[in-house]
């Protein structure tokens, strides 16, 4: 289909792929080395009962990512 969304859009068992990432600062250089780089396959494990964060699965490692992050990271479903 490869429709361009953002994270905030992979519900609970979907899986996408990494497009770009908007985010600067501090934040674009942690997401940056955490793995996320373009074509990096991430999983949407779960929300918190909240609603935020998120979980992700990224390169074997469960990542947790606010909502207000997850805005600046474009992915391909």
């Amino acid at each position: 289909m490869n429709e361009i969304k953002n994270l905030n859009d992979l519900k609970p068992g979907q899986s996408a792929k990494i497009k770009e990432l908007l985010s600067i600062g501090s934040i674009r250089r942690r997401l940056l080395d955490i793995g996320l780089i373009e074509n990096t396959e991430v999983e949407c494990l779960g929300r918190s009962p909240g609603g935020d964060p998120s979980a992700f699965l990224i390169r074997g490692a469960v990542i947790a990512i606010r909502s207000e992050d997850c805005i600046n990271i474009m992915i391909s479903i």
